[in-house]
């Protein structure tokens, strides 16, 4: 007996256009989700987050800040003096250096902190892999050996090794969650080390020997970090300590020898000299002033320096710029 279609061909056309308007329903949330986790959609859905992100993406709200700042200063300076003595007086200096450290305190702050996270994910990483590797050899399939590494205390790292095996216990496949795995945690040596295991994984190889030869590249790497670091801070030092005696010795010039002379040039005008020698042109503000804005540059970028040589990251010394300008700024405003 023949069965025949009782639904009729208006029937047909409406299902079909309700399958294809849930189509699009999914699609439009796909994309919307998608516009509120990439670029400028995911800054209005979630600041902070995107700020946070990466320490550079702090500079999208501080540096409007700093120019807000420095624009309402020196809109207050020229109202006071005029355009002319509010260009020439140390006001405006002050307006400008706070909108520097407005731009860069944030920065380096989370840039500090973010290469803390990093050193510190990279220390634990060898010994996660060494442990998941002596789990494997002893006769646990990968997700058991994760399972039990999971309840130990990897610092930092706990929490991506957590996410790890939640993942690999809803059958996400090893490879798949071992690279998902190196991009949350985001350094570059644990995307190499992941990348190599799980190339190692797809080729059929022995995975505990792969992930013991991880942990050895991995450790390996960590004490040429560290024993880098430990080699150049002398020379991070020295930056620190050339800044000082460049504000030492302005310091001394300032307070004896300009001092001296520009008080015997004062004594050659008052007493009917010409006043034409050396010293009755000193003008003292000008001179401080000069010297606060190279001490102020040489500090900044003596920072960045000692972050080049001691991190290998000239972001990295903003911390030590921070630090030295504020010095600068501190000692010329209150004993220079």
């Amino acid at each position: 007996m023949k069965i025949f279609d009782t639904k009729k061909p208006e029937d047909n056309t409406r299902e079909n256009t309700q399958e294809i308007q849930k189509d699009e329903d999914i699609i439009a949330r796909v994309e919307e989700r998608h516009r509120s986790t990439e670029g400028m959609g995911k800054f209005l859905h979630h600041p902070v987050q995107m700020l946070t992100e990466k320490p550079i993406n702090i500079l999208i709200l501080t540096i409007p800040i700093a120019i807000i700042v420095f624009m309402i200063g020196l809109i207050i300076q020229v109202s006071k003096l005029g355009v002319f003595l509010a260009l020439t007086t140390t006001g405006i200096d002050d307006y400008f250096l706070l909108a520097v450290l407005i731009a860069t305190i944030p920065l380096a702050i989370l840039d500090l902190k973010d290469s803390t996270r990093m050193r510190n994910l990279n220390i634990t990483l060898p010994n996660f892999f060494r442990d998941v590797a002596g789990m494997n050899e002893s006769g646990m399939t990968l997700p058991n050996a994760i399972h039990v590494v999971a309840d130990g205390e990897y610092g930092t790292l706990t929490q991506y090794i957590k996410k790890l095996d939640a993942e690999m216990s809803w059958n996400i496949p090893f490879v798949d969650a071992i690279y998902q795995f190196g991009e949350r945690i985001g350094t570059p040596l644990a995307q190499r080390s992941v990348d190599l295991i799980a190339k190692a994984s797809r080729a059929g190889g022995d995975v505990s020997e792969v992930l013991r030869a991880a942990a050895n590249d991995s450790y390996e790497f960590v004490n040429l970090e560290t024993e880098r670091r430990n080699n150049m801070l002398i020379y991070v030092i020295i930056v620190l300590v050339s800044y000082l005696v460049f504000l030492f010795v302005i310091a001394v010039m300032t307070g004896t020898f300009l001092d001296t002379m520009a008080e015997a040039g004062e004594a050659v005008t008052q007493s009917g000299g010409s006043g034409t020698g050396f010293g009755a042109a000193i003008d003292m503000e000008f001179y401080r002033r000069l010297f606060l804005h190279a001490s102020v540059i040489q500090g900044f970028f003596s920072g960045l320096v000692a972050g080049q040589m001691g991190e290998g990251r000239a972001v990295a010394g903003l911390k030590y710029s921070v630090v030295m300008v504020i010095i600068g700024w501190v000692a010329f405003r209150l004993f220079i």
